[in-house]
This record gives structure tokens, C-alpha cells and sequence, in this order.
């Protein structure tokens, strides 16, 4: 079923794994026509056969061979997924090119990607931004290099919406807690570095938890913007964790 506000084609970046993979499935299966964007090219190719999904093996970082590749493709959403964790043991840690990935990644993607995908969307009179930020972009939370970058992510959205009212276009930031994905392995080490920060005895999210929320965003009617997502697991939340989850009474 395509989408009643001519939303039917989406590009998502960081496609072939975690949130990711788990939005063009689901937005695949809600019948449109999705373009995904990674850099592993095995992966992409997998994915496409299993779902029928199109696909641009490149870096997010490559924005003249991503700024033909949106031009053809005309997408009425884009999801920016892709990013990197970098920073979860202290600034300290990180040497100069891995801070400049972060930013590059994380900040300077999301937004040219977005300008690429805006001047069509602008002349359909329609279209859906969709960021993935982060709820270390909406408190003190641990990693000042991750958090700065997904605070940019969020003061990027707010502001695109100003920009962009009257357009038609909407513009959504979905902020997750924990999400049981290969990102947040990569970004704390391993998992016993998870268990470490006190994460244990969550039940995290699922990729298909959040994009059911990005569902749930780009399907809402005309007339409504979901502006923020922040979702998190029942487990935690901001400023402490339940350890130990709560046996519903019998």
C-alpha cells in the first residue's frame, strides 16, 4: 500500500544493517520503492535481493557521486541513518581523524544529503525529512564528541522545519535510548564494555521498534508533522537505570 501523500520513494542511508536494514524492510513492505544507501556492497546486494529494494554502494561522505544517484532516484523521504559512535571512552581517546569522522558522519552527511533530495522535493510540494538522532542530542549523557555531534543533528531538524514551513515538507528527529544494533557495539568496544556502563538488564529496542516509529511518522496525515521521537526502552531512562526490570503481578 503506497503511501496517500505521494511519499513512495525513500532513500536510507546505513542500509545494510541494524535501523537501518530494519526501515527499508519496513518500508518495502508498506509498498514503496526504496533506495538503499551503503557501503558495503555484498550486503546491499543481499538486501536487495530479499526485499527488491534498489541500491548505491557508496560512502555517505561522497556527496557528488551521492548528488546523482538522489537526482535520478527523486526521493519523497530520506531517512539519514548512517553514523558513528566514536567517543564513548573520552574525548582523550580519539586522535584527530576519528573526531573528523564523527562530524563528517554523524553532522555534515545529514545535511547534504538533505540539501540534495530538497530542491525535488520543493518542486513536488511534498516530501519527508527523517533524522536519527539520539537521546545523548537531547541530554547529558556520556561521550562529549558523540553527544555534540547528535545535539547538531537535533538543532538541525528544529531548524529545517522553520525553514521549510509552507513547503509541504515535513521534517521528523527520532531520538533512541539503547537499541540492540551492531552500532553500539562498534562504539563501546564489545559487549562486556556495554555490561560495564551499567547497561545490563535492559531489554533493548529493536531495529523494527524504531522503524515502526519512522513508519509510524512518514504515514501520519498531511496536516501532521511528528516533529521528535525520543524512544527508549521501558528499562531506561534519562538521568538513571532500572537494573533489574519489574515481574508484572500474577
Amino acid at each position: 500500500m503506497t503511501s496517500e501523500l505521494g511519499l513512495n520513494h525513500a532513500l536510507v542511508t546505513g542500509a545494510t544493517s541494524g535501523i537501518g536494514e530494519a526501515t527499508v524492510r519496513a518500508l518495502v513492505a508498506s509498498g514503496r520503492t526504496v533506495l538503499a544507501v551503503a557501503r558495503r556492497q555484498d550486503r546491499l546486494e543481499a538486501l536487495a535481493s530479499e526485499t527488491g529494494c534498489s541500491w548505491m554502494a557508496a560512502d555517505v561522505r561522497e556527496t557528488e557521486k551521492l548528488a546523482d544517484g538522489i537526482e535520478a532516484f527523486a526521493p519523497d523521504i530520506v531517512v539519514n541513518n548512517a553514523g558513528v559512535g566514536h567517543g564513548s571512552s573520552g574525548l582523550e581517546d580519539l586522535d584527530a581523524a576519528m573526531i573528523q569522522e564523527a562530524i563528517d558522519i554523524n553532522v555534515v552527511a545529514p545535511i547534504q544529503i538533505t540539501a540534495l533530495a530538497l530542491a525535488g522535493m520543493r518542486a513536488r510540494a511534498r516530501g519527508h525529512i527523517v533524522n536519527i538522532g539520539s537521546i545523548a542530542g537531547l541530554h547529558t549523557l556520556v561521550s562529549a564528541v558523540y553527544g555534540g555531534t547528535k545535539s547538531a543533528v537535533h538543532r538541525f531538524s528544529q531548524n529545517l522545519r522553520v525553514e521549510l514551513r509552507g513547503s509541504g515538507i515535513r521534517v521528523t528527529e527520532l531520538c533512541p535510548g539503547r537499541v540492540s544494533t551492531e552500532f553500539y557495539q562498534a562504539a563501546s568496544g564489545d559487549r562486556d564494555r556495554l555490561d560495564q556502563m551499567g547497561q545490563s538488564g535492559i531489554r533493548e529496542l529493536l531495529p523494527d521498534d524504531i522503524a515502526a516509529a519512522i513508519l509510524f511518522a512518514v504515514n501520519a496525515p498531511a496536516h501532521v508533522n511528528v516533529a521528535t521521537i525520543e524512544i527508549l526502552p521501558t528499562e531506561q531512562a534519562v538521568g538513571g537505570v532500572h537494573a533489574t526490570p519489574v515481574e508484572a503481578k500474577s
